[in-house]
């Protein structure tokens, strides 16, 4: 995966003045877009167009700084008029490209990153891989920004909207792994943008074969195999970091990636106030 990720990394420095098709380079390196996308960010801290937007922008400050036509400066990378050049130059820069041409700054570099893989082997991940049968996921879900670090409350709020009778109607319904309510995430942007809509619904796991239950919202799940992290620790500290850690330790270190698909969470243990939890954590994943 890190020799992937920086054979894409040349890929969009041949590529800065023209259209670069992350699915074309995905296919030419034996992965998937999606799971291209979802490592960079993980590793980068930032989405793969981001880095993208900005690596291009840095080098178009040494263009705009001389004296050639602004619309042939905006043509050359991408853009369809200076209006929409400009916009996305201020974003990265701060200033309008006359500015930068008028005064010489300011300008913010975006350099150009590489991965490398350090391996520690001081910790291990507790993990297990499973093949699941189709399956259903129902309960009640509502659109929310994702939120990379603490508490979501856009997600507190949809929660504490379901009245109690409701949480232990689900509970009463889950048939199937994974076990108990759960904590799912659909429709989940690629490059994984922090503020960007995902679906998250609060509910359970139920038989493919079983009716889908009146007045809940149902998310179907065909079959396939899922590696699932457990932690313990601080809640929801210790559930993030998996999240983290999958994408640096575990998915370079294994022969799977991630395919589309919910994101899930088993709350299997608690303390009273949520302080703390002993989680699952259940990833889609597909052979490399």
């Amino acid at each position: 995966m890190i020799a992937e990720l920086n054979r894409l990394l040349e890929a969009i420095e041949a590529e800065l003045s023209e259209d670069i098709d992350v699915g074309a380079l995905a296919g030419g390196f034996g992965t998937t877009e999606y799971h291209l996308r979802r490592m960079f960010s993980s590793l980068a801290g930032m989405p793969l167009s981001e880095y993208i937007r900005r690596r291009r922008m840095t080098v178009a400050a040494a263009d705009v700084a001389t004296d050639g036509r602004m619309l042939d400066i905006a043509v050359r990378y991408g853009y369809g008029s200076t209006e929409a050049f400009g916009r996305a130059f201020r974003a990265v820069h701060g200033a309008s490209p006359a500015e930068v041409r008028a005064d010489g700054g300011p300008l913010r570099s975006q350099p150009k990153l590489r991965f490398r893989l350090t391996v520690e082997g001081n910790s291990s991940m507790d993990t297990r891989i499973t093949h699941r049968p189709d399956f259903r996921l129902v309960g009640h879900a509502a659109r929310v920004p994702l939120i990379h670090e603490g508490v979501n409350p856009h997600i507190q709020v949809h929660v504490a909207g379901i009245p109690a009778s409701e949480h232990a109607r689900l509970k009463a319904l889950s048939n199937t792994e994974p076990a108990g309510l759960l904590q799912v995430s659909a429709d989940v942007d690629p490059d994984y943008a922090e503020g960007s809509e995902l679906t998250y619904l609060h509910g359970v796991a139920v038989d493919a074969q079983a009716a889908p239950p009146e007045g809940l919202d149902a998310i179907e799940v065909p079959a396939g195999d899922w590696v699932v992290f457990r932690t313990s620790g601080p809640y929801p500290a210790a559930l993030q970091e998996a999240y983290a850690a999958s994408a640096t330790d575990w998915f370079p270190s294994n022969p799977w990636r991630l395919r589309p698909g919910p994101s899930i969470v088993a709350v299997l243990e608690r303390a009273e106030d949520f302080s703390t939890a002993t989680t699952e954590l259940w990833m889609p994943i597909e052979r490399a």
